[in-house]
């Protein structure tokens, strides 16, 4: 009987012998001569999972990697998938990011696609995700695919996989893609052509740019100015030139940030929701300072997410973040305000306000699971958001999220205020008034260990709270078994009694794993009434108070 150090040898060598790249060759040739099993283990424990995420993990050899072997893979099961479907002959739209090794699982991709009989064009160079999106739609295509591990750290990438009309795959579409993945026997027997494929012109990213400005009413107001940070992705260039079709004055980049870099050298997470990633743009806003900085704009490295931080003198840096709620909220606003018609949409994750703004102007609304691949499929969609910083502003031309049309359109909202001597700041307060105080907020722990999750998430199960922050839990849904119209999902929703006594009108509680990173993330959301403009600060308060209770206690409940 072999030994599991032949049994991890035999399956590496066996890898090494298909694996057309040189570099993880060199690699898993290393980890079998050192003989370092745990390693070895760890790469052949089983296969990345394919879902409606598409694939994402740390680059490396092995079936647990992100590496040509596993793509290549998944690009003959998407193209069977296709075939299988009618789709033979029909057109792929391939796009791709600039962290390592994006530009090859691109044109792997490409290569498996013209080898299966159909018609592949790739992006003229690395671009924003949300170009990759509009392509699909504006050229037809029966699918299209980004190369793109967006916020995550710099060793991972990612696959994102399309169908026609530009939106993310859903189920059944993610498992009958996996179950043809999981059918590709020898990587020989996958056929790929060395040529075929198109690249695409600067044209596409012209049209798109001429799409983009049309989220904008002509000939309102365009004068703020705002500094921006790509976070060493690509996002840098398409904002700049999107800002300067529209009329925009030219952003300020983060100098440091502002070109692609696979490495991310100035932060420790490239996501603008990590602590210390906009240090360099709230330096960069105070170096700017006499110019009068309105605003600061991040995208995260593909450009999809849209992070706004607005200028507040009672922080140590002089800026605030605005959390993904107090944009949708603020983008909601200013599209009911400009009489835009069709489906508001949100995830169950993100705050109730939109309901309240939706139902208010006479809107339908929609609530989903989390991820614009939910989102996307809304009927009459108009607008959708979700907390994580991602907002559809424009779906008959992106039908995802897209961070340049949406900071965009914050910039208007920003100078058409601006023109009335009014902030962003006051149209929140504005809004708090009318529709009560809805504060957000997130208990989210990030893992080495995955069974730690799974623990958290077992515990709770078993022994659903009762009582949380003193208020009672109306409610505890376990959504794997569905509930109403959503289908099943890894997440628990609890819903709190209000307090009239300490001014409360309720609370929510939202605990799921997160679906791309090792984090283990809980959603809270509390509503306090707003009598007038006046009763702001003691809400403030209050919101603050109960929300640094809810985290203890929900800590405590899961373990965490």
């Amino acid at each position: 009987m072999a030994t599991v150090h032949e049994e991890l040898t035999a399956r590496a060598r066996s890898w090494l012998a298909e694996d057309p790249d040189p570099e993880t060759r060199e690699e898993l040739a290393g980890l079998v001569d050192s003989g370092d099993l745990d390693e070895l283990a760890a790469r052949f424990a089983g296969t990345l999972r394919f879902g409606t995420a598409g694939l994402r993990g740390e680059l490396g050899a092995g079936p647990m990697r992100m590496n040509r072997v596993v793509v290549i893979r998944a690009a003959a099961g998407l193209a069977a998938h296709l075939r299988k479907h009618g789709h033979g002959g029909g057109l792929v739209v391939i796009g791709y990011d600039a962290r390592h090794k994006s530009a090859d699982f691109a044109r792997d991709t490409a290569a498996v696609m013209v080898g299966a009989g159909l018609r592949a064009a790739l992006l003229p160079r690395p671009l924003p995700t949300p170009v990759l999106a509009f392509a699909i739609r504006r050229l037809g295509a029966v699918a299209g695919v980004t190369v793109t591990a967006s916020h995550n750290p710099p060793r991972d990438n990612g696959y994102k996989v399309y169908l026609g009309g530009g939106s993310q795959i859903v189920p059944p579409a993610d498992a009958e893609i996996a179950d043809e993945i999981a059918s590709v026997g020898s990587l020989a027997d996958v056929p790929r052509a060395e040529s075929g494929w198109d690249v695409l012109g600067e044209e596409i990213v012209e049209d798109y740019l001429d799409r983009a400005v049309t989220v904008l009413t002509p000939r309102s107001p365009r004068n703020v100015r705002i500094v921006h940070t790509a976070l060493h992705g690509v996002g840098g260039a398409t904002l700049a030139a999107a800002f300067e079709r529209a009329g925009f004055p030219a952003p300020v980049p983060v100098a440091e940030q502002a070109e692609p870099d696979p490495d991310f050298p100035t932060v420790a997470f490239p996501n603008p929701e990590e602590p210390g990633a906009m240090d360099l743009a709230f330096a960069t806003a105070r170096a700017h300072q006499a110019e009068g900085v309105d605003l600061i704009i991040a995208n995260d490295p593909d450009a999809d997410r849209c992070a706004v931080a607005v200028p507040d003198p009672g922080t140590d840096t002089g800026w605030r973040m605005l959390r993904g709620d107090e944009v949708g909220a603020l983008l909601a606003t200013h599209l009911v305000h400009k009489r835009a018609r069709g489906a508001f949409a949100t995830t169950i994750v993100s705050s109730s306000l939109l309901s309240k703004i939706a139902a208010e102007a006479g809107l339908p609304y929609a609530e989903t699971l989390t991820g614009f691949k939910w989102l996307a499929g809304v009927d009459g969609l108009r607008y959708a958001y979700e907390e994580a910083l991602g907002y559809c502003v424009d779906p008959e031309g992106v039908r995802d999220k897209d961070g340049i049309t949406a900071a965009l359109l914050v910039a208007e909202l920003a100078a058409e205020l601006k023109e009335s001597g009014r902030t962003l700041t006051e149209l929140l307060d504005d809004i708090a008034a009318r529709y009560g105080l809805h504060a957000t907020d997130q208990l989210s722990v990030r893992v080495a260990d995955l069974s730690l999750i799974e623990a958290a998430m077992r515990r709770l199960r078993a022994t659903p709270p009762v009582v949380l922050a003193g208020l009672t839990v109306t409610s505890a849904e376990d959504l794997s078994r569905g509930s109403g119209a959503l289908p099943p999902t890894d997440a628990l929703r609890y819903h709190l009694a209000g307090d009239p006594r300490r001014g409360i009108s309720g609370a929510r509680v939202v605990v799921r794993p997160s679906g791309t990173e090792p984090k283990l993330k809980c959603y809270l959301e509390v509503v306090v009434p707003v009598a007038d403009a006046s009763d702001l600060s003691t809400a403030r308060t209050t919101a603050d108070w109960l929300l640094g209770a809810l985290r203890a206690d929900l800590a405590a409940a899961a373990g965490i």
